[in-house]
């Protein structure tokens, strides 16, 4: 929840527009929520979608959300997050979209406007979904289908006037794809519609039930780095010699479970930091989850909520009531 530091009761509007989902959510300082989604349109067989055209369906979405949360009167503070990263040359043109609209909406509502990162919003999402507020160093396992980044994150108790955001140092992560790259590759090769993480879990839990046996791919992680296109390709072949859907299902599960868990307990070990929040879209992988937790006991290791661990606005709403002196805890 978050606790009052000002008389006057402030709603906070997030805005995000990352490359699958546009979001706009409206949070009170009490920490109720009113959290809008519409998932941009992928054609069957397709892998992704260009910016273009992502940048069009983030234009005509909008309006329609916007209609959808409470009366921007109410709205005392505007959030937004203007890029990937939070780094100086992180770009990408669907972002832009949603910086257009929360620029233009503090402008006419005589509000401040923040601006974060997607993968700070992320982070503000978990803690959100926390309810408390983790203060001091901790790590961030952020995995997604354009992230496989291992954080250390360093969390002030109070906002900063010259600083927009808290600390993130990347430590770790993949050197070629990213996590929900390799189930959305695999699983369009393997007939299932992108994003395919909903239904290959389907598959691989059926298999598990069904004492099917899991397929073997390769792990490759060195220190705080991992490559995944090694098994991509093993995959690949597997699936075109006619391997079944469900052990391949499950030795994608497994292989990126592994992976994860030899990165986490390198970065743990490397940075002494024992306490770790996963965030992002495969985050809400329930036996990846469960894997980690079993393999890292010595770990706290937390993951966001489902619902707050796909792309969502939520989280950026938090970090601007957090500007305004409202903190989750």
């Amino acid at each position: 929840m978050f606790a009052e530091k000002e008389e006057t009761a402030v709603k906070g509007l997030g805005v995000d527009t990352s490359c699958y989902t546009s979001s706009v959510a409206v949070l009170d300082q009490d920490g109720s929520v009113i959290d809008r989604r519409k998932l941009l349109e992928v054609r069957p067989g397709q892998r992704g979608l260009r910016q273009g055209e992502a940048v069009f369906q983030h234009v005509g979405n909008l309006p329609e959300l916007l209609e959808e949360v409470v009366p921007l009167d109410e709205v005392g503070v505007v959030a937004v997050s203007d890029k990937p990263r939070s780094l100086p040359d992180s770009y990408m043109p669907v972002f832009k979209v949603g910086e257009s609209l929360a620029t233009s909406l503090a402008l006419a509502l005589n509000v401040p406007c923040y601006f974060t990162s997607h993968q700070a919003g992320h982070i503000w999402a978990g803690l959100y979904g926390l309810k408390r507020a983790w203060f001091g160093k901790f790590l961030v396992l952020h995995i997604s289908g354009g992230t496989t980044d291992l954080l250390k994150v360093s969390m002030p108790k109070q906002p900063s006037t010259d600083k927009g955001d808290m600390e993130i140092e990347q430590i770790g992560g993949t050197l070629d794809i990213n996590a929900g790259q390799l189930i959305d590759r695999l699983g369009v090769k393997m007939g299932l519609r992108f994003p395919a993480g909903p239904r290959l879990e389907e598959l691989a839990q059926a298999g598990r039930s069904a004492n099917v046996p899991p397929a073997k791919l390769p792990v490759s992680v060195k220190g705080a780095s991992l490559n995944l296109s090694g098994p991509e390709a093993a995959a690949g072949r597997m699936w075109e010699k006619g391997i079944d859907e469900k052990a391949l299902a499950q030795g994608i599960e497994m292989c990126l479970a592994e992976s994860l868990a030899k990165l986490v307990y390198h970065g743990a070990n490397h940075t002494n930091i024992g306490r770790i929040l996963v965030v992002g879209g495969v985050a809400s992988n329930k036996f990846i989850g469960e894997f980690l937790k079993a393999s890292l006991q010595n770990i706290e290791i937390v993951f966001a909520p489902p619902h707050l661990s796909t792309d969502n606005a939520v989280g950026t709403a938090a970090f601007g009531l957090w500007k305004r002196g409202y903190f989750c805890y």
